[in-house]
């Protein structure tokens, strides 16, 4: 993907984030996410019904990289099953730690294939995937 291209759908998913916003449910299973070496705390809200997720939200205060992240996380795994989204995962973090990764599972996420070259962004960008893997955790247990 060339890189002006990445740097603007970083952008619009900054300045307009999917599914922002949290809601009264107890449907949903919550979690609280930070990251301590900056400003990114996010709540993050997951609905998921049949092993299918039906729904992610999240609010808080996060840096760029944190919230597009965190909107493009959501735009790749809505409608997903609980073992497609941890596939997916699995190449989202293998990709930030420059590792070998399946680039055709990860849509938009790819925008932040060269993430590893400020590591101290790295965090920004796993933040929300964190808070994912720790929901399906939960689920699963």
């Amino acid at each position: 993907m060339d890189a002006n291209l990445k740097r603007d759908l970083i952008l619009e998913h900054y300045s307009h984030p999917l599914h922002k916003g949290l809601i009264e449910n107890e449907s949903y299973i919550k979690i609280n996410m930070n990251n301590e070496s900056c400003i990114d705390e996010i709540d993050l809200m997951f609905l998921v019904e049949d092993h299918k997720i039906k729904d992610i939200r999240f609010d808080g205060e996060a840096c760029a990289i944190c919230t597009s992240s965190t909107s493009i996380m959501i735009e790749t795994l809505l409608g997903k099953t609980i073992e497609e989204a941890k596939e997916i995962y699995q190449n989202y973090e293998n990709m930030i730690e420059e590792k070998n990764f399946n680039g055709n599972l990860l849509s938009n996420a790819i925008v932040y294939e060269d993430i590893s070259k400020q590591p101290n962004r790295k965090k920004c960008a796993l933040l929300p995937w964190w808070g994912v893997r720790k929901l399906i955790k939960n689920i699963e247990k």
